[in-house]
């Protein structure tokens, strides 16, 4: 299953005007794009510090990826409209549901990339949160590589008591990915730990350069 092409030059579009968006009012950075999977289903995991976090990291892919967003955002158009043919897939308050599930599963069938937030929402305090299990059963579907990241700054610039985000130093690491045959050795506890672990070490290594 590819994008119609239409949606794919929007996609691209928004991802040139986010990029040049993010170096110049952000100043952002991100360091270890070149572990990116260049094939094959992949689940990127990132902590979630604001809600510039899905299109800060979004704009750095060269593969597209597919957002996991909640469900009530989709009712305010036009900001339902755009994440929506950006590639969101709604998902209710308390993780994935169902339908989100289904949807999810399907577009890592046909081998594209997803990004989850499994802390589930907004941090409060600009720390990593705890991880919900939802993205286990993700990880253990189809040969799914998982690809850890980590933000920083982003909650600096744009806090849950905060209408609008200000102009911070915002930094994105990618770190290595777990394999199949990686994730297939531990139970979704010892998952659930690892990949919070590396998403930490993430983080700190992109707030050591904020």
């Amino acid at each position: 299953m590819q994008r119609p092409l239409w949606s794919h030059l929007f996609y691209r579009l928004m991802q040139a005007l986010l990029l040049l968006g993010g170096v110049l009012f952000f100043r952002i950075r991100l360091r270890g794009i070149l572990r990116e999977p260049v094939e094959g289903p992949v689940v990127v995991v990132a902590n979630h510090q604001s809600h510039l976090d899905p299109p800060m990291i979004g704009m750095f892919f060269r593969r597209p990826l597919n957002y996991m967003a909640r469900e009530t955002l989709f009712k305010f158009p036009p900001l339902g409209w755009l994440i929506y043919t950006l590639g969101a897939i709604p998902i209710d308050r308390d993780g994935v549901g169902l339908s989100g599930m289904k949807e999810t599963l399907r577009r890592l069938k046909y081998g594209q990339m997803v990004l989850v937030f499994p802390e589930g929402s907004r941090t409060r305090d600009g720390k990593v949160g705890v991880f919900k299990p939802g993205f286990c059963a993700l990880a253990r579907r189809g040969g799914v590589q998982l690809l850890p990241v980590g933000i920083a700054g982003a909650y600096r610039a744009w806090p849950r008591t905060r209408s609008f985000p200000c102009a911070e130093t915002i930094q994105i690491e990618v770190g290595p990915s777990l394999g199949p045959e990686e994730i297939a050795t531990l139970d979704d506890t010892a998952l659930i730990a690892e990949v919070r672990a590396r998403v930490e070490t993430c983080v700190a290594a992109a707030e050591a350069h904020c």
